[in-house]
This record gives structure tokens, C-alpha cells and sequence, in this order.
């Protein structure tokens, strides 16, 4: 089996290798994998380093030209990569394509963005004095992404870091590197000089340590739990490092009585449980007023019942299975967390079965929670969801927004009074109306509030905010 391995300085390098096993099937092994080192870590940042003087004033032409192929490659190979990512992460096949798409999506749009950078000229408060404001690269900049979206967030993380002028130390998460070693040779190929992107797939603890210990960082993007993102962010304070967050989530889905049944049953089981309930802006929190409550309750259960778990590539297949076991066990504590608090388990909660050996477990529905009870406020990260009770659209705003999370946040409702207001006192970072907690657009800013995120948002015209710095420049006619 062929041996993927690190991009140092714009080499293939790395010896030491780990198997990249199936969730759907745990004895096949999709790929081999080359582990980093710390020194290895230390190198690509030297490379970076070394190369951004050069990219940093390279022509806006050249970055659209290498970010253009990379977008045509990813949406030519689309079937290909939506596999591949089926097969490391355990997304359906379909979800797996779409992920791909958008990651081609992504990197269309920041080719345009390099054409349409732009500054200010305005008139100093002194005479016959001008005043240039305009952006200029960062510097080089450490990525560490998660398991969840192995190719759309390596995606919305390297393609403005490029566009923008950057260099790039990439640090993918151990269980997904696939995908990742994948756009990182895409690009190799496309054109980019050496050291300008460097790939150090291997352990938090080893590879992504030695990127945090380092002084020669100018930024970090992250995404992945709370804890190492406080961990970020106090190694970044330590060298005046600029840092951007996004983080845990605990999304509430309200439906209000007047809501259509059928839209407020499909938002919340797509929210919930596609993509095996392990999206960031999924919604575990369900939060129902009294009026439509049974009814909601007996429909979404028969949406469930009607989901299949299987092999992520299997046809037919709604759900995967869940990333590792180590997510599964964490799952299934959860589980156990909820019936000993006293919630009603109305829906699965049990491992299950198939074919082949995975991690496979049954959507997960709990009635009769409140909101302070666990599984209310942690989040799961899996097809778990509980729904809260409440008396109307006031309660319903209050316990939505009794969270130390504001990523993402919805309500199903027919009333342009309650759903105007809903948007305006949502305390979230993105609002979605008769749709699910999870999905956006690959074009417009994504990011939330309190505990999910910190520093600039991500992703559309907005993610200059943090990969650039502004200067502002003075001249006497």
C-alpha cells in the first residue's frame, strides 16, 4: 500500500506510517499515512517562513491561476474525493460528494477574491496630504483542522490563506488525513512554490504542540473542541500571536405551534441526525411549544424509524456510522447520562449491527429534558437529541438562548412576527428560518458567539479580517 506522506519545503517526506481505517468497516484500511514529527513540524515552519517574503508579493494573477486549477481538479474528481471521504469519515456517499463540491466551490471563490482586492484613498484631516489604507498578508499561518469536514474546512482555511498571500503550516486531524493529503497535492501540483504550503499530518500532541510553542507562527485558525481551543489561544496570547476560534455548539431547533409540521419534522431530523448528528451546527436541543408538542414528537419518531444506519457507501444508506470509538463510547455515555437524569428515551439509543464491523449506533431521541440537564448543555457530537418542552415563544426564545454556546440557531414557524423577532434576539451567530441548524453557503460569513468562537469570522469576503493586517500609509504632495 502506497505511503502518503508529509510536504516539507516542497518535499515528499516521512517514513513512519499509520493506517487509516473505515468507519464503516473497520478492517478495511483506506490508506497509509505518514506521522510527523515535532522537528518535522519545526521544518515546515522554517519553510513557511522562508517563503513569504516571495509569495507574500507574488502577482494576484499567479494566486488566481494556482487556486483556479485547484477548484477545477477538486470538481473533476469529485466522485473520487466524495468517496474517499466516505470512506475515512463515515459521511453517506452522497453527503461526501456535496462536501467536495463545496470545497471546489470554495476554492473558485477565493480565485476571484485575489482579483478583487481592493484599498482606500481618502483625504487626511491635514492639507495636501493623502491617506492609503490598505490590507497586506499576515504572514505564515498555522491550520489545524477536525475530523468532521475533512475537506470543506482544510478548504475555507487554505484557499484565503493563499489568496491573500500567506504561507501555510497545515495540520489535519489524525483520523481524516485522506482528504486532506489529497488538496494539499492538488495544489502541489497546481503550481505552488515550495515551502509557500506545507502538510504535517500527525498527533495533537506532538505536531500540533510544536506549531503552538512556536514564535514563528503569525497566526492559528482553529476548529475543533472548547479545551484545545482555550489551549490555542493562551499559546497565542504568550507570543502575540493572532488566533481565530470556532468551537463546540449546542444549537436549539424551536418550534413554535403555528409551525408547518412537515418543514419543522424534516429541519429538526436533518439538523439532529445527518451526518451522524457530528456537524458543529447540528441541533441537540429541540424545543417545542405545548401546542404542537405530541404531534411533533409521534412525527419526528416516525422520521426516525424510517432513517437507515448502515455502511456510509452502501445505497439507501441516511447514516453512517459514527467517526472512531472513541466518539461512540463518548455517544453512548451521553446515552446513559440522559436516561439517569430522568429524560424519556422515545427513540434508538442502542449500538447496532450491520453487514461489516463499524461503529454503528441508532438516532437517538429523548423526550421530557430540560434544559439543565446535561445532555441540554455538553455537547454530544452524535445522533443524540433531546426536546424541551416549553409553555411559548417567549419561554422557547429564553431556553434557546440559555446556552454558554452561539454558533447556530432555527425556528420552524409560519409567523413573520415571531420569526422576525427570533432573528433579531437569537443570541447566535447564524439564524436559519424553516431550514436546519446545519448547512451554509460557502460565499458568506460563518462563525457564532460566546463559547463557539473567537476572532474574525470565517469563510466570504470576511475571512480577510483575519488573514490580513491593515496598513495605513501617509504621503505629503
Amino acid at each position: 500500500m502506497t505511503l502518503h506522506q508529509n510536504l516539507i519545503a516542497g518535499e515528499w517526506v516521512g517514513s513512519q506510517a499509520e493506517e487509516n481505517i473505515n468507519p464503516s468497516d473497520t478492517r478495511d484500511v483506506v490508506g497509509l499515512y505518514a506521522q510527523a514529527s515535532a522537528d518535522d513540524a519545526n521544518a515546515a515552519i522554517a519553510a513557511a517562513k522562508a517563503a513569504f517574503p516571495s509569495w507574500s508579493r507574488s502577482g494576484i494573477l499567479e494566486r488566481h491561476a494556482i487556486l483556479k486549477k485547484t477548484a477545477d481538479e477538486i470538481l473533476a474528481r469529485k466522485d473520487e474525493l466524495g468517496r474517499l471521504l466516505s470512506l475515512e469519515e463515515g459521511k453517506t456517499l452522497a453527503e461526501g460528494i456535496g462536501e467536495t463540491i463545496r470545497a471546489a466551490q470554495i476554492f473558485d471563490f477565493f480565485a476571484g477574491e485575489t482579483l478583487r482586492l481592493t484599498g482606500e484613498l481618502v483625504p487626511s484631516a491635514r492639507p495636501n496630504i493623502g491617506v492609503e489604507i490598505t490590507r497586506e498578508p499576515l504572514g505564515p499561518i498555522g491550520i489545524i483542522t477536525p475530523w468532521n469536514f475533512p475537506i470543506a474546512i482544510p478548504a475555507w482555511k487554505i484557499a484565503p490563506a493563499l489568496a491573500y498571500g500567506n504561507t501555510v503550516v497545515f495540520k489535519p486531524a489524525e483520523l481524516v488525513p485522506g482528504c486532506s493529503w489529497a488538496i494539499v497535492d492538488i495544489l502541489h501540483r497546481a503550481g505552488l512554490p515550495k515551502g509557500v504550503l506545507n502538510l504535517v499530518m500527525g498527533r495533537g500532541s506532538v505536531v500540533g504542540q510544536a506549531m503552538l510553542d512556536s514564535p514563528h507562527l503569525a497566526g492559528i485558525t482553529f476548529t475543533g473542541s472548547t479545551g484545545t481551543g482555550k489551549r490555542v489561544a493562551a499559546a497565542s496570547i504568550e507570543h502575540n500571536r493572532k488566533f481565530q476560534l470556532e468551537m463546540g455548539g449546542k444549537n436549539p431547533m424551536v418550534v413554535l405551534d403555528d409551525a408547518d409540521l412537515g418543514v419543522a419534522v424534516e429541519a429538526a431530523a436533518n439538523s439532529g441526525f445527518f451526518s451522524t448528528g457530528q456537524r458543529c451546527t447540528a441541533s441537540s436541543r429541540i424545543i417545542v411549544t405545548e401546542g404542537i408538542h405530541d404531534k411533533f414528537v409521534e412525527a419526528l419518531t416516525e422520521r426516525l424509524s424510517k432513517l437507515n444506519v448502515d455502511h456510509a457507501l452502501k445505497e439507501g444508506t441516511h447514516i453512517g456510522p459514527v467517526v472512531d470509538e472513541r466518539q461512540l463510547k463518548q455517544d453512548c455515555d451521553y446515552i446513559d447520562i440522559g436516561r439517569k437524569e430522568g429524560a424519556k428515551l422515545a427513540f434508538g439509543g442502542e449500538r447496532i449491527e450491520r453487514e461489516t464491523p463499524g461503529f454503528y449506533l441508532q438516532p437517538t431521541l429523548f423526550t421530557e429534558a430540560t434544559n439543565d440537564m446535561r445532555i441540554s448543555r455538553e455537547e454530544i457530537f452524535g445522533p443524540v437529541a433531546a426536546v424541551i418542552r416549553v409553555k411559548d415563544y417567549e419561554e422557547a426564545l429564553a431556553v434557546a438562548n440559555d446556552t454558554p454556546f452561539g454558533l447556530s440557531a432555527g425556528i420552524a414557524t409560519t409567523s413573520l412576527k415571531h420569526a422576525t423577532h427570533f432573528k433579531r434576539n437569537s443570541e447566535a451567530g447564524m439564524v436559519m428560518v424553516n431550514l436546519p441548524t446545519a448547512g451554509v453557503d460557502f460565499h458568506v460569513p460563518f462563525g457564532g458567539r460566546k463559547a463557539s468562537s473567537f476572532g474574525p469570522r470565517e469563510q466570504g469576503k470576511y475571512a480577510a479580517e483575519f488573514f490580513t493586517v491593515v496598513k495605513t500609509a501617509y504621503t505629503l504632495a
